[in-house]
This record gives C-alpha cells, structure tokens and sequence, in this order.
C-alpha cells in the first residue's frame, strides 16, 4: 500500500538536464500514498546503489544519500540508459525504523519495490523451505521472482509462476544484479507509464494521476505536452532494456517467451548502500501490562451486570441511558415507535445506470469507496461481478486503519484485478492529533466528545469528490450501511435523532449543526487542553462531514443488507479476515472502536452494538432474543483492539484505563 514510480533514461543531453527534476517530482507526487519513509534505487556502472530512510518523501530529497546517488547516475559515462525505482512507504508490515525493513528491498541479487500486500507471506517461506531476513512482505516476491528466474531462465514464465503463487495485491517493479533489465509486473493495473520522449525517456507511477501532474510540472510542460499514458493491465508484464531502452510487454497467461540470454549484464553489478545504515532498536512488543488487564477485567465484570440491571426496550434493546429514549406505557421505545423500515429503491435504477456508465473496454467507469470492512469489500465484489463495471478502489488511510483492514482490501483487489489508490494521510502527524485530543478527553470526560477521536478520517468525503473529478469518473459508489446508525454519538452532545434523510446516516439538519457546534465550543472552553495541534484539523473535519455536499450512490439503497450472505460471500469468495479478539466481522479494520466501545459499555451499559441490533429487529430480521443473545457476546472488551489503539497513538494504557474505570455509571438521559 505504497506508491511506487521510476525512471529509464538515455544519456541525452536533453534528458540527463531534467533527471533530478523528473525524479524530484516523483517522490513528491507519490506521497500522497506514503509519508513514512522513503528509497530508491540505481545503476551507477557496475554498482546498484540504494538509499533509504524512515523519512518522508520530501524529506528525503533534501538528503545527501539521494543527491549523491542522483549525481552518480548523470556523471557515469555509458551507453547504456540508466535506470532508477523509488518508493514512498505507507507502513503496513515492519517497523520503518528498522532499515531493511524500508523499500527498496534486496533480496538475491534483485533490487525491487512493491505497492500491496501478500497476504499468504509464511506459507510461501513455507514452500520454499527459507527465511525471511526482514519484516516485509514485499521480499517473498523478489525471492520468488530469483528461485523462478534460476528454474526458467526466462522472464515472462517466472513472473507468471510468481503471481500464480502469491495471495493479495502486487505491483512491483524490479533491477537486477546480473541483467540488464527492468521489469515492472501487477496483479491490479496499479502501474501506469509513458514514454515522453520516444528511445530517451520512459516513466512509470502508481497511479495515472502522478503522471499527470509530473507532465505540468513548470519545467516539464513543454517537453511533454501531449505524452501518452497507459496502463499496464491487471495481469501484465512489461519488461524494460537498458539497450536502448525497447520495451517488451506480456501477459501472465499468455505462452510468449521472454529469455533473458539477451540481457545479461557484461559483470554482474555489486549491490552499495548509500548512507549510514542506522536502525533503531526494534520496538519490544507491546503488551498490557498486569494492572491494565486486571483493569479491563474487573470493569467488564462490573459493567456487564450494570448494562444487565438496566431497563431496556422490550421491543428492541436499547437501553434506558439511550439518549432521548423514552417508552410508553407498554415498554415500547420512541425509537421503536418513530422508525421507519427501509424502502430500497428500485434494482433496475441502479442497473440502467450501471449501463449508463460502462465502459466498453478497459478504462475504469466509477470510484468505489474501500475501508476493508465487510460492507465495502462487499460493495466492490457487487459493482464488479453482478453490475459489471469496472471500479477503481480507494481508500482514505487516516493513521487508525488497522493491518488487517488493509490485508482483506489487499485480498479483493488482488483476486479481481482492481486498481486501488490509497491516500495516505500525514499517519504520525494524525496520530499525534488523536493522542492530543485522548489525553484532553481524559483530563475532563464527556461523552459528547468522544467522536473527536475520529475526526481525522473524515476527509474520507473529500478526497473521493477529488479523485472523482481528477480522474473523470462519471460516478462514486459506497457501501453506507443504514443499519450503522449511532444517534448516540450526537445525542450525548445534546443533539436529538434526525431520521429523515432515508439515504443517510449522518444527515443532521441546520439547527442541529449549530447545536453540535455550540456544544464543542463550550466544552473547548471548559476544557483547553482541545485547544491543541489537532485544532484545525477538527474544524476541516466538521466542515468535510457536515459542510460539503456528497455526490454517490449508496449499494444498500438498492440491494438488502443481509448480513449471513454477504459475510458468506466475503469470507468464501475472498478469505476475508477475521480479528484475533472478536467473533464479530463487524468494525474490526476500524482501529479506534474498541476503544470507544469501551468508554461506552463501561458508562452507560450499551455500545453501537446495540444500536445496530435494534435496527436489525426493527427491520424484522432478527428477533430480540438473538440480539440479546449477540450484544453480550459483542460487547465483551476488545483487549488486543485496545492494547493496539493505545500503543499506536502512544497513551500510557495503565493512565488511561484507570481513569476511564473510575468514572461513575450513567442512570438515566432522556
């Protein structure tokens, strides 16, 4: 989940003037998919040079370790086109700070990059009968790619033999030691390149939009004005020379022969790191210590016999601390009474304007929103197999998107070939917002303020209306679960439920906006500790949720959500993954619900689950005994979810579960 991009140039006076700045321009545009760190990757002669740092991308330019490799490679004096990757990481396995953890890695001779995840990492080592030498799933593939190339000799049947055998989504682009060559390869049309100057200049990226905007770059633009861009499909190979720079692509499926006799290297080049190799200590893992387990057990013991004392629907399950809840004379809640049951709109709109849209060949026709939860993975097979379109993935990565999340968006977009771009927010600069606002929250706890600890991922609106109109899509599809609904949230800050908007679970009207603003206002002034780092952030972050208008279709005014088939389908047809600490497949790519889950249970008796089961049942889909049933076992603490959370936003778990156990129990709110 990175981005990935390159360059081949010939030793052209022309050429060789704009290297840096092609190069420069690169790294620039390709953080938006990672800020972590950063590397590249040359020929200079008979060396390969990399440098690499846990530094961002620009960053990272400002450096001596990739001025110097730059420099190297416009001062050797060959004929042959020299030839460089880089990579700017989103973290998903392997510490950063650990050098060889970073991209490129070397593995056997090969220098290579990868943009996905593979997710069957230990079976393959398995297979091989090795072990690995970092914590990156990306050398499974380059150790792969060598044992095939070794076997076959031939380049189009070890790629081929590499992407039958991994699991998850791969591009990659790769040099070699020992030949002349550089081979790019994807399993979902993440790679696209050009060719600016026909025989001197070839460049590849991760996404047809870094292209774009390299080709109006100030110092470009009158070179490339009218440069071609294409995809490398999903399924494709391209294989790139150093003689003169001839391409030759190929298919994964198809019989062609590319031997690699042609393109031997004269003296196998020897591998040179650039810069220090400095790495941190590796991180110890991280666990609860014994007081907070002890913390977190005592409290659910307590909290689950509280949420059992209190009155709840007897109709639904929400309880009496619900804010704005109150029954009739038969036990029946407002909420029961109020609800209206969902009216899908008709499936033959959605199919004549799926027909609308599609494409004939293989340009992508609509963006689908992608969070590696059950209900968009699901979204993405349906627009994909049953509409047949043909999406492009995204997904907004705001810090607190777990691993997991990422591997199922991983698992579909590798097995469908779907191209998936990834904006990666600043993830430490995030994170470090949500640890301020936590550690206000713990200073003066209000239940009101807790959806401040999500406010960074709700740019997630925006940079989809970006991408939609950058890449011109004629549509955004999402997966909007209308059972999701957590009036809750709002409620504890004094806001009432808003049901009339039938497409929406967010949707609150302008009085209830400046209700919700005031409400923030006033706990900022009683509280300074928000008033920090994040608070720009938060401000955009109302403004993104409540401020700007959404132009989609939701899959689920159209189709039923019916929760056993569509986790049928996810776990058979895509192995979607679990949680380690829940039976639920419900939030678990979701870092920060465990967490308020949590506060919730422990304070007033009920979580979201409880609010999403009661929907289920007024929809007439699942009786209340079952909800009861299900509610105790989803609402026991998420230990490893919570462990994860405060580890990753770096809060003292013995501080802050002592403080949120001592809090008092809530009766009544309505």
């Amino acid at each position: 989940m990175c981005g990935i991009f390159g360059v081949v140039a010939a030793k052209t006076t022309k050429v060789q003037s704009i290297l840096q700045a092609i190069t420069d321009a690169l790294f620039t545009l390709s953080q938006s998919r990672g800020k972590e760190a950063a590397g590249i990757a040359a020929i200079v002669g008979d060396l390969l040079a990399i440098a690499k740092e846990a530094r961002r991308p620009t960053e990272f330019l400002q450096g001596s370790s990739y001025r110097q490799i730059i420099e190297d490679v416009k001062n050797i004096d060959t004929p042959l086109h020299d030839m460089l990757i880089g990579h700017s990481r989103l973290v998903t396995n392997g510490n950063q700070e650990e050098y060889h953890n970073n991209q490129p890695v070397v593995v056997d001779g090969i220098v290579g990059v990868h943009n996905g995840i593979i997710v069957n990492v230990e079976e393959l080592w398995n297979e091989i009968h090795s072990q690995p030498t970092t914590s990156v799933d990306s050398e499974i593939i380059f150790s792969l790619l060598r044992s095939e190339w070794e076997t076959k000799q031939d380049i189009q049947q070890a790629t081929t033999s590499v992407f039958d055998k991994v699991c998850g989504a791969a591009s990659i682009a790769a040099l070699w030691t020992d030949l002349d060559i550089l081979l790019l390869a994807t399993n979902t049309g993440s790679l696209y390149y050009s060719e600016p100057l026909e025989g001197e200049l070839f460049v590849f990226a991760s996404e047809e939009l870094v292209l774009e905007a390299l080709y109006k770059q100030a110092k470009l633009q009158s070179l490339f004005s009218s440069s071609l861009i294409s995809q490398l499909r999903p399924g494709t190979g391209l294989v790139v020379s150093r003689k003169g720079g001839e391409r030759s692509l190929f298919l994964f499926e198809s019989k062609q022969r590319i031997p690699g006799d042609e393109f031997i290297a004269n003296i196998p080049r020897q591998i040179v790191y650039i810069g220090q190799e400095v790495s941190s200590p590796s991180a110890r893992p991280f666990s609860l210590s014994p007081l907070s387990t002890k913390l977190i057990e005592r409290s659910y013991s307590q909290d689950f016999a509280y949420a059992g004392s209190l009155q709840r629907c007897c109709k639904c399950v929400l309880p009496e601390t619900m804010p704005f809840l109150s029954f009739d004379e038969n036990g029946v809640c407002n909420y029961c009474q109020q609800y209206k049951q969902t009216e899908l709109y008709s499936l033959d709109t959605l199919r004549s304007e799926a027909e609308k849209i599609r494409s004939n060949g293989s340009r992508a026709d609509c963006l689908v929103g992608l969070s590696g939860g059950r209900d968009s993975i699901y979204c993405l097979h349906y627009v994909k197999n049953v509409l047949n379109l043909n999406p492009i993935a995204y997904t907004y990565d705001w810090g607190l998107v777990t691993d997991l999340a990422r591997r199922n968006c991983s698992r579909i977009c590798g097995k469908l070939g779907i191209e998936h771009i990834i904006v990666s927010a600043d993830i430490a600069k995030k994170r470090r917002f949500v640890r301020s606002n936590v550690a206000a929250w713990l200073k003066k706890p209000e239940l009101g303020m807790i959806p401040l600890f999500m406010a960074g991922d709700k740019a997630y609106f925006f940079h989809a209306q970006r991408l939609k109109s950058a890449l011109k899509l004629p549509l955004v599809i999402f997966g909007e679960n209308l059972l999701e609904r957590t009036d809750f949230k709002s409620g504890f800050a004094g806001v009432p439920p808003f049901n009339e908007d039938a497409d929406h679970v967010y949707t609150l009207p302008q009085w209830s906006k400046f209700r919700l603003g005031a409400y923030y206002l006033s706990q900022y002034l009683r509280n300074p500790a928000y008033i920090n780092a994040s608070l720009i952030d938060s401000l955009q972050a109302y403004f993104f949720y409540y401020g700007i208008e959404r132009d989609y279709i939701n899959l689920y005014r159209f189709i039923p959500w019916e929760e056993d088939s569509l986790v049928r389908t996810i776990r058979d047809e895509y192995d979607f993954e679990l949680s380690d600490d829940t039976d639920s497949t419900w939030r678990i790519g979701d870092g920060t619900s465990a967490f308020y889950n949590f506060i919730y249970y422990h304070i007033v008796g009920f979580t979201e689950n409880d609010t999403f089961r009661s929907n289920q049942i007024r929809e007439g889909v699942l009786t209340r005994e079952k909800a009861l049933e299900l509610i105790e076992i989803e609402n026991e603490p998420r230990v490893e979810g919570i462990r994860w959370y405060l580890e990753t936003i770096g809060i003292d778990a013995d501080e802050a579960l002592s403080t949120i156990t001592a809090l008092p129990k809530m009766r009544h709110t309505s």
